[in-house]
């Protein structure tokens, strides 16, 4: 049995309460979103906040008159340090490492195209199959910007052609071009953590070394591709937009996502300038647009 101790704080309090958790000698701090604030894409080496912070403190169930302590300590603060919702619960042990491989099943893609994780069963068909786990780098086909890229390849299959991925994230979308036919991808992203996952994911699936090429964008090659995917944000890829259509080529064909379906009409006013036959599809107020690049 464990015990936690939950309250509600700002963003600039969330330290002194952290602070005074840490001094009690709780054996975890988690923080959450206490609104519906989403942070979504941070900078490496960024710990983003939100500005109203639901902050959970475990402690030890032999360790009760500490954490009584602490909320005594919260209580006479509570004014001060912007406290909220003060209470305890009993959380009973569980087999965590169960539950979090429950939460992630073989899933779908168009037709054909399938992400397993390690640990299911992989049926001996012909459709395409990724072996995936969720990690430390953003992709796992969970979100809906990742479901729909991955749903126009399977649609769209890459067959003989060159392919940027651009913010690779865990190396799904460059594994599932290499997957249906690309002949070569180029992963890159800014987080050097996440072209350690596309590595670590690509010789998972046994995908050739010379298959994929991993790189800081800094270094990405010159040479146009036929493909560019890039799942990101709305902001940096309007940022991007003579970068990325220069990288591919004339006729070639441009597959961006990470955009909110109020963000539709900025990112194709950004892109028509260099593109035709813009179209787009939605999942969940998320969008991926498909372009032909001029």
């Amino acid at each position: 049995m464990w015990l936690q101790l939950i309250c509600q704080t700002s963003k600039e309090m969330e330290p002194l309460v952290s602070e005074a958790a840490e001094n009690m000698g709780a054996a975890s701090i988690t923080l959450s979103d206490a609104g519906d604030k989403p942070v979504l894409e941070p900078l490496p080496n960024e710990t983003p906040l939100w500005d109203e912070i639901v902050i959970t403190i475990l402690f030890r169930e032999e360790e009760k008159q500490l954490i009584d302590q602490l909320q005594s300590q919260l209580e006479a603060n509570k004014e001060h340090w912007q406290i909220s919702n003060i209470s305890q619960e009993v959380l009973e042990e569980q087999q965590w490492e169960r539950l979090w491989m429950d939460d992630f099943h073989p899933m779908q893609f168009g037709e054909n195209l399938w992400i397993y994780p390690s640990w299911s069963e992989i049926p001996e068909d012909e459709s395409i199959k990724i072996k995936l786990d969720p990690g430390l780098a953003f992709g796992s086909g969970t979100h809906p910007t990742t479901a729909l890229c991955l749903e126009w390849l399977d649609q769209n299959p890459p067959q003989g052609k060159s392919v940027i991925d651009y913010g690779c994230g865990s190396g799904i979308l460059a594994m599932a071009a290499i997957k249906l036919g690309a002949t070569h991808v180029v992963a890159t992203d800014i987080d050097p953590q996440a072209l350690t996952a596309t590595k670590d994911n690509q010789q998972k699936n046994d995908i050739a070394e010379s298959d994929i090429h991993g790189c800081l964008p800094k270094a990405l090659p010159k040479d146009p591709v036929d493909l560019m995917l890039a799942n990101i944000l709305c902001g940096p890829l309007i940022e991007l937009a003579e970068e990325l259509c220069s990288l591919t080529k004339s006729g070639g064909k441009i597959v961006l996502s990470g955009i909110l379906e109020e963000q539709m009409e900025l990112l194709k006013e950004s892109y028509s300038v260099h593109c035709d036959d813009i179209q787009f599809a939605t999942m969940e107020g998320w969008v991926r647009m498909a372009a032909t690049v001029r």
